[in-house]
C-alpha cells in the first residue's frame, strides 16, 4: 500500500504599507480570521515565524511599515484560508 504524502503549502507575500504597522487592532483581526480555519498559519518574517493563530506571537515579530511577510497555509483549507488573508490584509489592515 502506498501512502500518500501531502506536500501542498499555500502562501503569499506581502509588504507592510500602514503606518503604524500591524499594531494590536489589526494583529486581532489578523488572528481572528486565521482561526476560522483548521489549516496551520504562519507569518514568516526574516528569519522569524509566528503564529497567524496567536496574538502574542503575531505581535512579537513586531511588523512595521516595509516589512516584507510571507503568509503561509498548510492544511485542507489552506487555499481558502489564503484567499481570505489575502482580502484582509488588502483591505482591513490597511484601512486602521
Amino acid at each position: 500500500m502506498i501512502e500518500r504524502i501531502r506536500l501542498i503549502m499555500k502562501n503569499f507575500e506581502y509588504v507592510i504599507k500602514d503606518e503604524l504597522g500591524i499594531h494590536a487592532r489589526p494583529a486581532g483581526k489578523i488572528v481572528t480570521e486565521a482561526n476560522k480555519y483548521k489549516s496551520n498559519i504562519s507569518i514568516v518574517k526574516s528569519s522569524k515565524i509566528g503564529n497567524a493563530k496567536s496574538i502574542l506571537s503575531v505581535m512579537g515579530l513586531v511588523l512595521i511599515k516595509g516589512d516584507e511577510i510571507i503568509i503561509r497555509a498548510e492544511g485542507e483549507d489552506e487555499l481558502t484560508a489564503v484567499d481570505a488573508l489575502v482580502k484582509l490584509f488588502e483591505g482591513i489592515v490597511e484601512a486602521e
